[in-house]
């Protein structure tokens, strides 16, 4: 009996000594040496952006596959098990058939250096190009142009989300240098389609597209997304649209919608996927309501949302959607990776928290401790105090205030551990 995915995915952690290093050459001889699978994809829509990419992928799926498309799907970082990161027509990989990919990249590897992401994309790749299906949907882990991702020579169609500060110390400390990173994904002659950005940014996309021959079709020019009286608007050449809000909570997922929208009607669907895409896309840890688990037990009162947002961009977004929801005292749980600037986080929500307890993520080597995230929230204008756990700032609020309206924000990581003691 062979091992499991856990085991070997503990091993290939230890075969690069850093967890980030932007290079190709690594992926490109792995690939190679696996007999090149990203040449044997079902047709690739390829995203990049610093926020949305997730929610848009989502919604790119629930509209391809109202439709009876198969679709594969590839996200980082998991919630709670790794096996969410690739999906196969439709389904989260087997246990048996990662297990097998992730065994079968370990020994054409040969002990190479090589990172965690960068294996591990190598395996989703093999597992998708054996797995017959209408489309691939890839998701970059970080940036795009050094992406692990960034291997297929031409991909159907790609998608730029709404770019802002993050990852500074890996892709540039302006926007235009991020932008410049994440619009290496564009192909010469596949379109792509460009969500809502800064001016800043928009240059260094449109520059890029004309200097390869990729078509865009960008926000505000090409097409447009916006709410009117309690529904979803999308409009482009081909016509107007009126859906239903989306499923996904907060007014940023107009644009989300948006870029969606803009996609499918590029791939020919039809109004089944316009609907489905706004009304029956899932994706966890995006303002999600919990409605039970063990730390709601005896805190009937409580109404406790999970968000794994971590830049000013997210910031900004979870203050926006909290506005727009019935006056209630709101207090949040946050804790934050060394990484992120966790005062930018922090400062939209000032306005709209009562109070913020600050965590450490347990088992998370760059966790922010949870003394920094309260220093830096009050130095924004947060009421803090810090506590030991989620569990004990969620019995803490509940005791203070036993109507409170609670949001756990500030990390994908915490997220998942959060998901994790509710499943």
């Amino acid at each position: 009996m062979g091992q499991g995915s856990d085991v070997i995915l503990e091993r290939l952690m230890a075969l690069h000594p850093k967890v980030i290093d932007l290079v190709l050459d690594r992926v490109w001889r792995l690939l190679e040496a696996l007999g090149h699978p990203e040449r044997n994809l079902p047709p690739v829509i390829h995203l990049a952006g610093t926020n949305g990419k997730g929610s848009t992928q989502a919604m790119i799926r629930a509209g391809l596959e109202a439709e009876g498309k198969s679709v594969h799907a590839y996200t980082s970082p998991h919630l709670v098990r790794f096996h969410e990161r690739i999906r196969l027509a439709g389904t989260l990989i087997a246990e048996d058939a990662l297990a097998e990919v992730l065994d079968e990249c370990e020994d054409a590897n040969g002990g190479a250096p090589i990172t965690y992401f960068e294996i591990t994309t190598c395996a989703a790749l093999l597992a998708m190009a054996r797995t017959p299906a209408d489309f691939t949907l890839l998701e970059t882990g970080l940036g795009g142009r050094l992406d692990a991702t960034n291997v297929v020579k031409r991909p159907e169609l790609t998608i730029i989300t709404p770019i802002s500060m993050d990852h500074e110390n890996f892709l540039g400390d302006t926007l235009a240098k991020i932008a410049g990173e994440k619009a290496g994904i564009l192909k010469g002659g596949v379109p792509c389609v460009v969500g809502p950005q800064s001016d800043e940014a928009m240059e260094v996309i449109e520059a890029r597209a004309q200097a390869l021959g990729a078509p865009l079709l960008a926000y505000g020019q090409h097409w447009h997304a916006w709410e009117e009286r309690g529904r979803l608007v999308f409009q482009d050449e081909t016509g107007l649209l009126d859906l239903p809000l989306p499923n996904l909570p907060g007014a940023h997922q107009i644009q989300n919608a948006g870029a969606a929208l803009a996609a499918l009607r590029h791939l020919g669907s039809g109004e089944g996927a316009f609907d489905a895409a706004v009304s029956q896309a899932f994706w966890p840890a995006r303002m999600q309501r919990l409605r039970k688990g063990p730390d709601l037990d005896g805190l009937p009162g409580i109404e406790l949302w999970l968000d794994g947002g971590h830049n000013p961009a997210a910031g900004e977004a979870i203050a926006a959607h909290l506005a727009r929801l019935p006056e209630r005292p709101t207090w949040l749980v946050c804790g934050m990776l060394n990484t992120k600037d966790a005062r930018g986080f922090l400062r939209p929500l000032a306005t709209c928290a009562k109070g913020l307890l600050a965590v450490s993520i347990p088992g998370e080597a760059i966790t922010l401790p949870a003394e920094e995230t309260a220093r830096m929230a009050a130095e924004v204008g947060h009421d803090v105090r810090v506590c030991a756990g989620f569990t004990d700032a969620i019995r803490q609020i509940g005791e203070i205030d036993p109507a409170a309206r609670v949001v756990i924000c500030g990390s994908l990581y915490l997220a998942g551990r959060v998901l994790a003691s509710y499943s």
